[in-house]
């Protein structure tokens, strides 16, 4: 694998860092700003807001430029967005920041799994994109803790600045290690990109990403009171358990990305089947702490096998001009965290219990099944069709009897 990955990894690393640790910082910021914890929440969605806006807008924006100038500009907003949240004056001021920090997000990662895949032979597709998100999972066993540790100690302004640092390493990572010839400037431009969104495979894959991370969501947004009012762990054990999500997510990325390369769509229809399996046994196993403890570092790997399957089957759908495409996944990505968020929040306000949350996630696992089976049905007539129009421009057009066997 090229060391190139290496500098994606690295901003893939920042960026999960800034997006996750808001969470653990929320406390610090309400005092600080004067403002309650709900309110404070609203960061978060800054954030996501400037994910799903940015991933689409910025790849299309740059569309004629060469990839590594974009991945360089991109981290530099980033940058940018972080130093201003440590120097914000006031909420109002901090969301807008929070803002600016989520737009580069999405199309980092959808332009930065475009030049991995084009340093590699086309086997080991899947696992370069699963190298280049290993920098967003291992964020939440190392980057996270670490920053929120900082920002606990230190104060939470320290923690952007520290963010920004890391945002800097991987603009000097892409400058020394990502050839120019190996990101040169799309060739169809935005108007190329632009026609690869109309396509029916493409929205299709987006589908199943929305709804099978909306599963993953719909449980982990509410994982916290399940292991605390369930499973009867303390507090303080929270963030060793979220730990072993991260380890879990870590290790199903690269499996998943190793998997991919042999069959694409059998390795994501395995996982989300995983997914739904694992969400359905979580209420049984909530109730031990051993349980509990292994559902969570499951729900990770189940959860992060179909990261690379989905991120390059959009890209495939979408191969003449993959880079909004790859960039509008990344909104997907986010606009399943909210909407699953959205729908474990409805289970536990209609009083059906702790864990429905889990339950209603497989229920969301099993549509994203549902949908990834409708793109394969639909990638079947389409090739079926082009196979006939192929034999019949070769002069052969077959018997009655001969096309129902085929």
């Amino acid at each position: 694998m090229p060391l190139a990955l290496l500098a994606l990894a690295v901003g893939a690393f920042g960026i999960g860092t800034t997006e996750f640790v808001m969470m653990g910082l929320l406390p610090d910021v309400a005092d600080d700003l004067h403002i309650s914890i709900p309110t404070a929440g609203h960061l978060v969605s800054a954030y996501a807001l400037g994910v799903v806006i940015g991933a689409p807008l910025l790849a299309a924006a740059t569309a004629r430029m060469s990839r590594r100038t974009v991945l360089i500009a991109l981290m530099g907003l980033f940058v940018a967005g972080n130093a201003l949240s440590a120097v914000a004056p006031g909420e109002y001021s901090l969301l807008a920041a929070r803002f600016v920090s989520g737009l580069p997000h999405g199309a980092f990662f959808g332009v930065g799994a475009v030049v991995a895949t084009g340093m590699v032979a086309p086997e080991r597709r899947a696992r370069s994109v699963s190298l280049m998100f290993l920098g967003l999972t291992v964020a939440n066993i190392v980057g996270v803790p670490a920053a929120t540790a900082m920002g606990q100690q230190l104060g939470w302004r320290a923690t952007f600045l520290g963010v920004s640092a890391i945002g800097v390493a991987a603009i000097a990572s892409l400058v020394a290690l990502i050839p120019r010839d190996h990101a040169p400037a799309p060739a169809t431009g935005l108007r190329g990109e632009l026609a690869a969104l109309r396509s029916v495979p493409v929205w299709l894959a987006l589908g199943t990403t929305v709804a099978g991370f909306g599963a993953l969501f719909a449980a982990y947004s509410y994982v916290t009171p399940m292991l605390t009012d369930v499973a009867g762990y303390a507090e303080s054990s929270v963030t060793l358990l979220l730990a072993l999500f991260g380890v879990g997510a870590t290790a199903g990325n690269l499996l998943g990305g190793r998997l991919a390369d042999h069959s694409l769509r059998g390795t994501l229809f395995g996982g989300l089947v995983s997914l739904a399996v694992v969400l359905g046994l979580f209420p049984l196993l909530m109730h031990t702490h051993a349980g509990a403890a292994l559902g969570v570092a499951l729900l990770g790997m189940a959860a992060f096998i179909t990261g690379s399957p989905l991120q390059l089957m959009v890209m495939e759908k979408a191969s003449a001009a993959p880079s909004l495409a790859s960039s509008a996944n990344q909104a997907a990505f986010n606009l399943a965290n909210a909407g699953g968020a959205w729908i474990g929040g409805l289970t536990l306000a209609a009083g059906l219990g702790a864990t429905s949350p889990a339950t209603a996630g497989a229920a969301l696992a099993v549509l994203g099944l549902g949908v990834a089976a409708t793109a394969w049905a639909v990638d079947r007539r389409r090739a079926a069709a082009a196979g006939s129009v192929g034999r019949v421009v070769a002069g052969h057009v077959p018997e009655p009897a001969e096309a129902v066997r085929r």
